[in-house]
């Protein structure tokens, strides 16, 4: 069995919940690349791939985060291509796609089903949409991501796997074509599977309400945002929007504009 999902911490509470369970052993495979944000035009052509990978350095140019990060040496693509000659090679391998509610899991998702059509009955969706799990505390609550779920409660989700249906196959890829040729820049999930895209600058009006008459440190202002606002996204892409915004002068800054730590925002002055 393969496991694919699509950030970092999920594999890791997956492979804790494989410990657990014998049942779900397999190789976990993870697609790495936020699909929810930046160009997706073109996105299986060497020409969009190439496009998806210098916007991705503009964003994280002179931050936090490094390339290496959050552009990988083996790409989705490589990955795709090897998932297709495993399956392809071995009849009986199957495939368990992983994705909670949030648009980046979905946007994976749909860019992942175009690779998979040939292999429709050997393909499950494990889609934790607005289900009830219980946290460490006992209390019940409804997951945006799939690391917010104990390793033991991913065994009662397994039973939730079901083939992606032919009619999936056949429309989910149509809609992620469509979404494509749209060259927006931002995906939000409505709701199931329904993505609505805007433009780049979507969180800016939410970002801008964490900023304070007060200096505060970068890093504060996302914080802020990650643990209050209800459209998330990540912590890079934030930072980016945040130096855009100072690169607009609508903001006084001090300190060495680069990581989140490094610099202080507040209100201009009434004065200015």
């Amino acid at each position: 069995m393969i496991h694919i999902v699509f950030n970092e911490a999920d594999a890791q509470v997956l492979q804790n919940a494989i410990d657990l369970d014998e049942s779900l052993q397999g190789k976990i495979v993870l697609i790495k690349d936020d699909y929810a944000l930046g160009p997706i035009d073109q996105v299986y052509t060497e020409e969009g791939i190439q496009c998806r990978k210098d916007w991705w350095v503009t964003v994280i140019e002179g931050g936090d985060f490094e390339p290496k990060k959050v552009i990988e040496d083996k790409t989705d693509n490589d990955k795709a291509k090897d998932l297709i000659e495993t399956l392809t090679n071995d009849e009986s391998e199957m495939v368990w796609i992983w994705a909670a509610q949030n648009s980046h899991d979905v946007c994976g998702y749909y860019w992942l089903l175009t690779f998979l059509k040939e292999f429709q009955g050997r393909v499950s969706i494990l889609y934790m949409n607005n289900l009830p799990f219980i946290n460490e505390k006992g209390n019940i609550f409804y997951p945006l991501t799939l690391s917010e779920i104990p390793a033991k409660e991913f065994l009662k989700a397994k039973k939730l796997a079901r083939p992606v249906t032919l009619s999936e196959f056949e429309v989910d890829p149509d809609e992620w074509t469509k979404l494509c040729s749209e060259n927006k820049g931002i995906r939000i999930l409505e709701g199931g599977k329904k993505l609505v895209q805007y433009d780049y600058d979507f969180y800016d009006s939410d970002l801008k309400k964490y900023i304070m008459p007060d200096w505060q440190k970068a890093n504060k202002i996302i914080n802020n945002y990650v643990s209050k606002a209800k459209h998330q996204t990540s912590e890079a892409y934030l930072l980016w929007r945040l130096k855009v915004l100072i690169a607009m002068d609508l903001y006084e800054v001090q300190g060495k504009i680069g990581n989140m730590k490094d610099f202080e925002i507040k209100y201009k002055s009434k004065s200015e």
